[in-house]
């Protein structure tokens, strides 16, 4: 079978669905990758896909511009006659399913979280519950990542009858391997792997890391990602002040941050809204605690109290606070948590899950 795959970034595709691309390979299937030209999708080819490049913008809102993205997946799917559409994220999931649909080309979307547009439920959020009403209709099948996400399409009446649910990407249990809990020596360190935007809750981590620095030159803030280029000015000379100040230490980006989590002591995530935490997944693989946000997304990946906590989104008092608390557990509290997180991920986010349903779905065309 010929699948052809949308997806608005190369590097996000081989990070949590490189599996899944080698899983179909392996079953015969011929793979064809749509998506933004940039320096990652060698990676895409070396795993013996073929690329199509489409450029467009992930998080533009040019209606020119996303209007010739649609007609670009029209001529696509004339072009290569695909067996099997998958697409993942809002641009791909509404332009390139409303293309599947009037070419009737089987398709499967996954909705890999609403995104502010949606949840702020203004005039624009109508008008993508209704672009979404019509564009996923049609599909074989609309996964899911989180159950409330669910709940709010269906309220709205989208992907009623059609629906699935996947534990996100799932965790690559093999490639994230449990490690020892670190010593304390040195301190405790607090990491947070996100994108330098304010939906991910940057700027919360980095007044939570101010206040409590100083009161507790123990702990460490630690923060790995890279700069959305639209809110670069923004946050950039924040950031370079608290290293100067010695305040955080910034990695930058980091493709495979296992190691860095491996010598960290907790992991905190403060993001407003996810399809779910592939971040969270990986810290619990990896046997640490962690702090995250109380959304649909993040509050599925850890069991409060046991395996981490949660607390108030945008909310940077709440974030201290929570931080204080994980402060005040011994270091073996600390440490059974992140045995509790290995063992949370293991019964319920293995990645051969994902794998399966997709590959079910994709035999069910068949029949």
């Amino acid at each position: 079978m010929k699948i052809l795959i949308l997806t608005n970034y190369a590097n996000g595709l081989y990070l949590f669905r490189r599996e899944l691309l080698l899983a179909l390979q392996a079953d015969g299937h011929n793979i064809f990758v749509s998506v933004p030209p940039d320096e990652n999708c060698s990676k895409i080819e070396d795993l013996g896909c073929s690329i199509i490049e489409t450029p467009f913008e992930r998080r533009g809102n040019n209606p020119v511009k996303d209007i010739r993205l649609f007609f670009s997946y029209m001529k696509l799917l004339k072009k290569e006659k695909p067996d099997m559409v998958l697409t993942y994220t809002i641009k791909p999931n509404l332009y390139g399913g409303l293309a599947c649909r009037i070419r009737k080309v089987p398709y499967i979307c996954n909705i890999t979280g609403l995104g502010t547009a949606i949840e702020n439920e203004g005039v624009l959020s109508k008008c993508l519950l209704l672009f979404y009403r019509i564009a996923v209709k049609k599909a074989q099948r609309v996964f899911f990542q989180n159950e409330t996400n669910r709940q709010f399409m269906h309220a709205h009446k989208i992907a009623c009858h059609n629906d699935g649910i996947l534990p996100g990407s799932g965790v690559n249990l093999t490639e994230h391997p449990f490690v020892d809990y670190p010593s304390e020596e040195n301190g405790i360190s607090f990491l947070a792997v996100i994108r330098i935007m304010k939906d991910k809750g940057i700027e919360e981590y980095l007044e939570a890391a101010r206040r409590v620095k100083k009161r507790h030159e123990n702990a460490h803030f630690i923060l790995v990602g890279e700069y959305e280029e639209e809110t670069r000015s923004i946050y950039e000379p924040q950031i370079k002040t608290l290293e100067e100040q010695g305040v955080i230490t910034y990695l930058g980006h980091i493709d495979y941050v296992k190691e860095v989590m491996a010598k960290s002591h907790v992991i905190v995530h403060p993001s407003y809204h996810e399809g779910l935490s592939n971040v969270l997944l990986e810290a619990a693989a990896c046997g640490r605690p962690v702090l995250a946000s109380n959304v649909s997304g993040c509050k599925e990946t850890f069991s409060e109290g046991k395996s981490g906590f949660g607390f108030q989104v945008k909310d940077a008092d709440a974030l201290e606070k929570i931080i204080e608390k994980m402060l005040n557990c011994s270091g073996d509290e600390r440490k059974q948590m992140g045995i509790c997180g290995r063992k949370w991920v293991e019964t319920h986010f293995d990645r051969n899950i994902v794998i399966q349903k997709y590959r079910e779905e994709i035999k069910r065309k068949d029949l």
